[in-house]
């Protein structure tokens, strides 16, 4: 098994938990020595995806600031039973007939699988969704710009200006952090801006966020806490007290 595939299991078990230990990503391959672990977690460390704790333990790493955003190859592996909830109850949000906005992201991704049988416009920047138009019976728009591969999503001047002239009954958005201070964020200026010209021509504007990015913060704020509904997979403090939020429900189907 290649290193990227292997670190990126070991991620996959600390999304969801909160704490891994060197038997615990042992036991994950077949014929992986102790030693390659580490080599392992190390280099997630130095990427700045995990702390490495004393004894071999591990966790996400928590940091509260980041210019950098995971590329969605190594994001979609986190917090994926959190992430399906988060987008189920958002894609019960959408009615027959509307036009919805989805962006970029892993957990906006999530939402195509619950879409797929409504008849709706959906307008996108997620690069990602075109592997999911087979069977899906909703009309698809995917917007021109410049694609940034390692984030499945498109972005710039040219997407800006077809964003300006559209208008949406329900837009989905992605945030790398939120916090009292910083808002809802992401490291990068293009992302911010699109985000915020979607959210000023929607009627109802949602963004999906799992209780991984509470406290976070990122370069560039894109809205503020209470000018959009979140939609998340636990209650946090920041949330109770600055949001307005919604806690999706486990084992939602539609």
């Amino acid at each position: 098994m290649i290193p990227f595939v292997r670190r990126q299991r070991i991620l996959g078990f600390l999304g969801e938990n909160d704490i891994g230990y060197l038997p615990d990503f042992i036991a994950l391959f077949d014929n992986v020595s102790e030693s390659t672990i580490r080599r392992d977690l190390k280099a997630l460390e130095a990427e700045g995806q995990v702390q490495v704790l004393h004894g071999g333990a591990a966790t996400l790493s928590d940091g509260t600031s980041s210019s950098y955003d995971m590329p969605v190859e190594k994001k979609r592996y986190l917090n994926i039973e959190g992430k399906r909830a988060i987008a189920a109850h958002a894609a019960s949000l959408v009615s027959d007939g509307e036009v919805i906005y989805v962006d970029s992201g892993t957990t906006t991704f999530s939402m195509i699988e619950f879409l797929k049988e409504k008849q709706i416009k959906v307008v996108t920047s997620n690069t990602s969704v075109l592997t999911e138009l087979r069977d899906a019976k909703f009309q698809c728009v995917i917007l021109g710009g410049d694609v940034t591969e390692t984030l499945g999503s498109v972005t710039g001047p040219i997407t800006d200006n077809l964003l300006r002239g559209m208008y949406f009954d329900k837009a989905f958005l992605g945030a790398t952090g939120y916090s009292e201070v910083s808002g809802l964020s992401t490291p990068d200026f293009r992302e911010a801006n699109k985000k915020q010209i979607v959210a000023a021509n929607s009627e109802e504007v949602y963004v999906l966020v799992d209780s991984s990015k509470s406290g976070k913060r990122s370069l560039c704020k894109f809205l503020d806490l209470p000018d959009a509904i979140i939609i998340t997979d636990e209650e946090t403090e920041i949330l109770r007290l600055h949001a307005s939020y919604v806690v999706a429900p486990s084992g939602l189907t539609l």
